[in-house]
């Protein structure tokens, strides 16, 4: 029978969050309930409620999560009644042109649960990024569900469901940062510092963090940045430039997601060198750059979706290196909330002063 559980909900865009009693269906075909362990407040979560990304309001907020599976629907093989799980938005569907292609990890048509999480008066919910985890337990596809390990602390390995996933996989997957390479990491947040980790674990050898806070500066120095810029201080194009024998970066990594951002990412990059965007621009943000200069400059201009990642190979190879000792994904974790301390985390993200604000369920 549906389950009666509490959850975080953005009723209308830009008001405060409210915890509110929600309806989870028992699973159809192909889907599953889950029991929440974890949920990492992350920037897409504020986008959502501050109608960054859509309209379709109220959303069911959260969605970085590590879980534990307590239902299963028909046909659903991949995973199991108890089995630890991180949750995913990238349900690949095998059928699609990308999936056709052998590349996966650019479904075009990924899955996301049928059946509709409710108010208790049956207003239906729309779930962020199609997971809903600021609740005591959310519907998902199966296919949206990695099994972990569960000995790993779920508050950590939970956050490589969306932030941390994409901060690695922006260095090493999309811009295939290669041993003894340079690449520098403009906005040291969640993403950013994590883009710092996947550098490292890749083998970059000067990895150079840019930033306006000196706190984060400081706190990239822990994930493997070799160099530090401030960017209030000093320009950032020509300091990258100066650490990299006057040349660029092989990499530059744009974390944050702006106009002025990504020009510094373009023009701070090496001839022939790579750039990626995988920090979120808002949908007014206009790009505006020399064409000559895009065909001067060579090399490769990606946008990274959700790290170029595929969950089920990269959330257990990521899972292993951090229990190997070589991915802190520990120190991501800035503070451990209730569900009730939502709204307070957000105004300690907007004031950049956590990584993540984890909610333990």
């Amino acid at each position: 029978m549906p389950h009666k559980v509490k959850a975080v909900i953005s009723r209308v865009k830009d008001a405060p969050v409210e915890v509110v009693d929600i309806v989870v269906p028992d699973p159809g075909p192909g889907e599953v309930v889950v029991d929440v362990l974890t949920t990492g407040v992350c920037h897409t979560d504020l986008h959502y409620k501050l109608g960054g990304i859509g309209d379709e309001y109220p959303y069911l907020l959260g969605h970085e999560s590590t879980a534990v599976v307590s239902q299963i629907g028909e046909n659903v093989t991949n995973v199991k009644v108890g089995d630890r799980v991180i949750l995913n938005w990238r349900a690949v569907c095998g059928q699609c042109r990308a999936c056709a292609k052998g590349q996966p990890k650019y479904c075009f048509n990924t899955f996301n649960a049928t059946q509709k999480m409710t108010l208790e008066d049956g207003t239906e919910l729309s779930p962020a990024l199609g997971i809903g985890s600021f609740a005591e337990k959310t519907l998902v596809h199966s296919g949206q569900c990695t099994i972990v390990d569960e000995d790993a602390d779920p508050a950590a390995v939970g956050l490589l469901g969306c932030g941390v996933m994409a901060g690695i996989g922006a260095a090493i997957n999309t811009g295939e940062v290669k041993r003894g390479e340079s690449v520098a990491v403009i906005g040291c947040g969640g993403v950013g510092a994590a883009a710092i980790a996947g550098a490292q674990l890749a083998g970059a050898t000067t990895i150079i963090a840019v930033d306006v806070n000196a706190d984060k500066l400081e706190g990239a120095k822990k994930f493997g940045a070799t160099h530090t810029v401030d960017s209030s201080k000093v320009d950032a194009v020509e300091a990258i430039q100066d650490l990299t024998g006057g040349f660029g970066a092989d990499v530059v990594i744009d974390a944050v997601g702006r106009p002025e951002t990504y020009k510094q990412a373009f023009y701070a990059r090496d001839l022939a060198g790579r750039v990626v965007l995988v920090g979120v621009p808002t949908p007014q943000m206009k790009l505006e750059l020399p064409l000559l200069d895009v065909f001067g400059r060579g090399g490769s201009l990606k946008s990274s979706w959700y790290g170029d990642c595929l969950p089920s190979h990269d959330f257990p190879m990521l899972v292993e290196q951090y229990k190997l000792g070589r991915l802190d994904l520990d120190s991501f974790v800035t503070e451990r909330i209730t569900i009730d301390q939502i709204e307070e985390a957000f105004a300690k993200m907007h004031e950049g002063t956590v990584l993540r604000s984890v909610v333990e369920l």
